[in-house]
């Protein structure tokens, strides 16, 4: 058995006495164990199926080339991925994407490093890396994806841009 000491400081005693002894058995010590590991993994569950997120947009905003610090856009689309140097995840996405955009006529990918381009992560709201936007053939965003980005991801969204149109 254990015997955990509470100490209240104000009340005459002196810290070092035991005023009050809880005691806990093993059992159920064994049992507070195992509801918070059960209780952590469902956090890490909830945190890790929010880090991949896939946001949709219906707008009739336009970036340009210029917007994401690119030479072009695409005419079928642009995905562009916002990384940084300390993104451990991002040189991963990055060989993904190339990879992937090879199957599309028409669409392009752009690479943008904001490191040292603070004000270009504020302008687009980069709270983690990577970040990706996909963009339609007219510069509209059309889906914003950041955190873990799984090869599923990205095709489904590279197919709507392009209306299916992968040529292997």
């Amino acid at each position: 058995m254990s015997h955990i000491t509470k100490c209240n400081a104000g009340d005459g005693h002196s810290c070092g006495a035991p005023l009050r002894s809880i005691t806990m058995t093993p059992l159920a010590a064994l049992i507070t164990l195992l509801g918070l590991l059960v209780l952590t993994a469902l956090l890490g569950l909830v945190a890790h199926r929010r880090s991949a997120r896939t946001q949709r947009f219906d707008q009739t905003d336009r970036l340009t080339a210029h917007d994401v610090g690119a030479p072009r856009l695409g005419p079928g689309g642009t995905v562009v991925q916002f990384s940084t140097a300390y993104c451990s995840r991002c040189p991963g996405t990055r060989r993904l994407i190339s990879e992937l955009v090879t199957r599309y006529a028409g669409v392009d990918f752009v690479h943008v490093d904001v490191t040292d381009q603070p004000q270009l992560a504020a302008r687009h709201r980069l709270l983690q890396t990577p970040t990706v936007l996909i963009l339609d053939g007219g510069g509209a965003p059309r889906s914003r994806l950041a955190g873990t980005i799984g090869r599923e991801s990205i095709a489904t969204e590279l197919n709507r841009i392009a209306g299916g149109s992968a040529h292997e």
